[in-house]
């Protein structure tokens, strides 16, 4: 039933409301562990420049310094997704459909941090944990729209401060896992399901804030858990070029113009993990 309400809603080409109000913010547990994101390789694109200040929001990485960058090229547009039909519980749906980020090039510090990994995806727990350690910034993920279908108030006030920095990584070593992902975002929504080969681990993308914006407290207390492993998959790529209109939700880009992107080949994976043991709350 899920999963016919995320197909069969369909997005208009202006600006609109998904839906009605609904209700209350998951616990960070619930909407953390529920959250993966399929990315695809964007079509060339310099935003005007911008430089923003990232702090780090997650308590394992809070006394990293705050940095300045500059967005460089769009990369990647990361979407939701849902991995073997395991539709996120209603509650999380309508909040984790709404999480889309588009991926700008950045440079930073080498940090050398090391990071005990443990997968929070239930259909990945028993997988063992992993250590990594994050070497430097390579995108800054920030939170957009597509073709003007603008979430709830409270969905809004969640998803608009999902920034992500995603930091290279090291030891890189192929999961080899294969999986099916049925997009969960209305406007992907008539899109096939399709199968992806989960290969080489290649960053780790870690919760942000962006020039020290003030947040609500009980978003916060969400999206400082928001920590995806990106792997590269192996997939087909759609079968014709997907054009979408994108535009900035979060209030320190909003200045930026709309952007088009096209979109056909999806290339990563970002699946939600646990630093050091770290495990959100359940409240």
């Amino acid at each position: 039933m899920l999963l016919a309400l995320v197909t069969g809603i369909t997005a208009s080409a202006g600006p609109a409301s998904a839906q009605p109000s609904i209700q209350a913010l998951p616990s960070p547990l619930r909407f953390t562990s529920s959250l993966d994101l399929e990315c695809f390789r964007t079509n060339p694109y310099m935003p005007p420049t911008t430089t923003v200040v990232t702090r780090h929001l997650n308590p394992v990485l809070a006394n990293l310094p705050q940095e300045a960058h500059t967005l460089g090229l769009r990369e990647k547009l990361c979407v939701p997704v849902a991995k073997n039909n395991m539709i996120p519980p209603a509650g999380v749906l309508e909040f984790v459909r709404f999480v889309d980020l588009s991926c700008y090039r950045i440079t930073g510090t080498t940090v050398g941090f090391p990071l005990n990994l443990r997968h929070l995806n239930p259909l990945f727990q028993t997988l063992p944990p992993r250590n990594v350690v994050i070497q430097y910034p390579q995108h800054l993920c920030v939170p957009v729209i597509k073709n003007g279908l603008v979430p709830p108030a409270e969905i809004l006030n969640l998803v608009r401060y999902i920034d992500l920095k995603c930091y290279f990584e090291t030891p890189q070593a192929p999961l080899n896992i294969g999986v099916q992902l049925t997009h969960l975002n209305p406007v992907l929504g008539g899109l096939a399901p399709h199968a992806a080969g989960i290969t080489f681990n290649r960053q780790l993308c870690v919760p942000v804030q962006k020039n020290n914006q003030p947040i609500p407290a009980a978003t916060l207390n969400i999206i400082r858990w928001v920590d995806l492993e990106m792997f590269d998959i192996q997939t087909a790529p759609l079968a014709n070029p997907f054009t979408l209109q994108i535009r900035h939700i979060n209030p320190s880009l909003g200045q930026l113009p709309p952007e088009t992107v096209v979109i056909q080949q999806a290339f990563q994976l970002g699946l939600p993990m646990a630093k050091n043991g770290l495990i959100p709350p359940t409240a």
